[in-house]
């Protein structure tokens, strides 16, 4: 999520960090946290996703695939599902449910 920081650090460029969260409809908090590396929840992730103008993919590393690559899980669930279970601090089901909603939020993106 380092990269989030960057982009959001980036983005909000000479903004106080007020007007760059209501901007971006986070608090001030969650987006100075954000900006200093820490991992957000979905919502916001996919509020600063919205804010910046970029796809989820490409922060959470994903790159896209065709269907017939990735048939166990369809599109890119699977190649999220990997990224978080790599991570091993949750469980598979949990990684498949984050999976499942990161993929539903990209295709509303």
């Amino acid at each position: 999520m380092e990269e989030l920081g960057l982009r959001v650090k980036q983005r909000r460029g000479a903004m106080g960090i007020r007007e760059a969260a209501q901007e971006a409809g986070v608090s001030p908090a969650t987006l100075s946290r954000v900006e200093g590396g820490k991992q957000p929840d979905l919502s916001t992730f996919e509020k600063l996703c919205k804010w910046l103008d970029v796809d989820p993919n490409t922060l959470l590393g994903v790159k896209k695939s065709s269907p017939a690559k990735n048939l166990e899980f369809g599109d890119a669930t699977g190649q999220v599902f990997a990224h978080f279970r790599a991570k091993k601090i949750m469980s598979s089901a949990t990684a498949s449910h984050l999976a499942k909603l990161i993929e539903a939020m990209n295709r509303e993106l």
